[in-house]
């Protein structure tokens, strides 16, 4: 049992957790880069991407595992995305910020995903069973490749240009509780 749940269940929703913050996290992606607000899907990435990672730690072990360091990492990162889009409302430089934070932790999500679907798919397990192997290592090279792009793009879509690089994050934080709060 795993928080009152089955093992297979516990794993079930976690997964779908994972699943549904990727998706989210992609139409997110796809706002970011065309200078859409769809604000609407920012609280299912976000909150999904968070349950992800908390849930992971809810799985037996007796010793701190590389998937628990990217769940740690994870929820540093959507901590200070979540703190730039909803108490900072991504005023000036913190909209940049929260770009770049919210493609690092769909990235992060995507990347346990590929190394989970090497692990799990018989197919790809029988292609990579060390997790070393030349498609293991490619898929997440092309993997990071593509997100660091679109980061790139993304961040630079983004809009912080000259008004935040004048302005210095506790100045921007100041004047970002004096504006209203946007809708989610």
């Amino acid at each position: 049992m795993i928080w009152g749940m089955t093992a297979s269940t516990f794993t079930l929703i976690h997964v779908l957790l994972s699943l549904i913050g990727i998706g989210a996290g992609f139409v997110v992606m796809f706002g970011l880069l065309t200078g859409r607000r769809l604000d609407g899907w920012n609280v299912p990435f976000l909150a999904t991407t968070v349950a992800t990672s908390v849930t992971g730690f809810g799985f037996p072990f007796d010793h701190l595992l590389p998937s628990h360091k990217v769940g740690i990492i994870s929820l540093m990162i959507l901590t200070v995305a979540i703190v730039a889009r909803y108490a900072l409302h991504r005023a000036g430089a913190w909209r940049r910020i929260y770009v770049i934070c919210a493609a690092i932790a769909l990235y992060l999500n995507v990347f346990v995903g590929v190394a989970q679907a090497f692990l799990k798919v018989p197919a790809l397990t029988t292609m990579a069973p060390k997790q070393t192997e030349p498609p293991v290592v490619v898929t997440q090279l092309v993997v990071l490749a593509l997100f660091a792009a679109l980061t790139i793009v993304a961040a630079k879509k983004s809009g912080g240009g000259r008004e935040a690089s004048r302005l210095s994050p506790g100045i921007v934080a100041r004047e970002a509780w004096k504006l209203k709060p946007s809708t989610c």
